[in-house]
């Protein structure tokens, strides 16, 4: 059976050869691995795009975080990084705000500044006039608007003309013990409901026509992969056991309402961070509201 994860650091583990290589960084009390793929062999190797996957390991963030977290700057610069220089930036949150292991994407662009709508004139009567011009949409899901996210991102993205795109959206692992301790930033965009289980048209630089920076923890593991962790040598009627009349289903901790807080704050505030460099963490947070 296939393993299902959306993170590229699962995804190398379960690589025979190794392929491809990566490279780790300690901050504080956070582990970043970096993975670039470089080549069709290896994306196939692995089962996802080339590009970069920068993967932030950290302690949970159900039981520590705060307005004063480093890892909000942190991990601002590696977003950073990956972002272009200039020009107006695009951020979409994802997902379904009204299923709570979904609502990450929703939450998280709630914290992000939005500025393209300021005035010049008034811009500069407030000392605003650097910041950069960002706006901010949450698209909502297909089951509610009858608009695929895609869609909804091209129309605006065709209007404002941004130079980048940011996506937030919910993750799935592999393991258990990596909800909530761990976030994902790459290059190479995202296929919106992944998380939960309902794949949608992809969000990447080759369907918009501009570069992609996807942004997501993960909030799930998907039944049938957690079970085959658990038990590898697939039992008899393993799969029906697991997925009862075809149902597939995903497992996620009990005490997710405080993962979706915790994370979507850390991942908005970093985002924010990552836009506005002359801003210090405490305007930043005022800001956000």
């Amino acid at each position: 059976m296939t393993i299902r994860t959306d993170l590229a650091m699962e995804a190398k583990e379960l690589s025979a050869d190794g392929l491809p290589q990566e490279t780790t960084e300690t901050f504080s009390d956070m582990t970043i691995r970096t993975i670039t793929i470089t080549d069709q062999y290896q994306a196939e190797k692995i089962g996802k795009p080339e590009g970069t996957y920068i993967t932030v390991e950290f302690p949970d963030i159900t039981e520590s975080f705060s307005y004063t977290d480093e890892r909000i700057t942190a991990i601002g610069n590696y977003i950073r990084k990956l972002l272009p220089a200039t020009g107006t930036i695009l951020v979409v949150g994802l997902g379904n705000r009204n299923i709570t292991p979904d609502a990450l994407g929703g939450k998280s662009v709630g914290k992000v500044i939005a500025t393209r709508h300021i005035r010049q004139e008034i811009a500069e009567q407030t000392g605003l006039a650097q910041l950069r011009r960002v706006a901010v949409i949450t698209p909502g899901v297909s089951g509610q608007t009858g608009i695929e996210s895609c869609e909804f991102i091209l129309s605006i993205a065709d209007k404002i003309r941004p130079s980048g795109i940011i996506v937030v959206d919910a993750l799935a692992s592999r393991r258990l013990n990596r909800l909530g301790c761990t976030l994902q930033i790459s290059n190479t965009g995202i296929t919106p409901g992944s998380g939960v289980n309902n794949h949608r048209f992809a969000i990447t630089e080759k369907t918009l026509g501009i570069p992609v920076i996807a942004i997501g923890i993960p909030t799930v593991v998907d039944a049938l992969t957690l079970a085959y962790d658990i038990v590898p040598h697939n039992p008899e009627n393993f799969t029906e056991n697991v997925c009862p009349q075809g149902r597939k289903m995903v497992v996620t901790p009990q005490n997710i309402d405080v993962l979706i807080e915790h994370g979507s704050e850390l991942i908005g505030l970093a985002i924010n961070s990552a836009l506005y460099e002359t801003l210090t963490l405490s305007e930043i947070v005022t800001l956000s509201g």
